[in-house]
């Protein structure tokens, strides 16, 4: 009598295949007239810059990055997380120094921010945007004496443009979205290489003085 046949060894599973980590949706918070006087503070606004930029950081570290007394960054960093920009980072140990980390990615503003007449709103709102626009300048100018450091492919690569174009306020607004949306969409996209630099991307659009009528 034949012997009956050994039943066959079980398939091992199959694993399924391993999908890259995606970008997580951009959080932005959108300021109001309390967030941004908590906000309008040129160094505040170079910490919470730097914290965004390059991780997290104590008040020690980042008072010796951006040359300033470690008691200043401390003061400034609970400032900050008093409005809730910043915000204690849980992964780091429990050392004498409390290590700090960006809340958000971004923020922007509220409808009702260019429009409000307390003057103490508008002059938060004009340090605000002078410090922004000198740090864009200054890095900027950091790329231009750095250029030469990159490879070829980088400074090929790199833009510096301008234009001029007759526009309504309409059109503008809708320009701009749609230039966020392209951003968006790389960021979004991620760089498909670990190794890849950040890459900083400055939007600048605005009505030109004296500019109005027909040319």
């Amino acid at each position: 009598m034949p012997e009956p046949a050994e039943p066959p060894e079980p398939a091992e599973p199959v694993k399924p295949a391993e999908t890259p980590p995606q970008p997580s949706e951009h959080r932005e918070r959108t300021l109001d007239a309390r967030s941004l006087r908590g906000l309008a503070h040129p160094l505040r606004i170079r910490l919470l810059a730097t914290l965004r930029h390059d991780g997290p950081a104590t008040a020690s570290q980042l008072a010796e990055r951006l040359g300033e007394s470690s008691g200043a960054t401390s003061y400034h960093l609970r400032q900050l997380a008093a409005h809730g920009f910043v915000e204690d980072d849980p992964t780091r140990g429990k050392g004498r120094e409390r290590w700090w980390r960006a809340s958000e990615e971004g923020v922007r503003f509220g409808a009702d921010l260019h429009t409000d007449t307390n003057p103490a709103v508008r002059g938060a709102l004009d340090l605000f945007l002078h410090e922004i626009a000198g740090i864009h300048t200054q890095e900027l100018s950091t790329w231009l004496g750095t250029a030469s450091d990159w490879p070829q492919e980088w400074s090929h690569s790199a833009d510096l443009s301008d234009f001029t174009l007759r526009l309504t306020a309409e059109q503008l607004y809708e320009m701009n979205e749609k230039l966020h949306e392209v951003v968006e969409s790389y960021r979004m996209a991620g760089p498909g290489d670990e190794e890849a630099p950040q890459v900083r991307v400055h939007l600048h659009s605005f009505p030109r003085t004296g500019s109005t009528g027909r040319s």
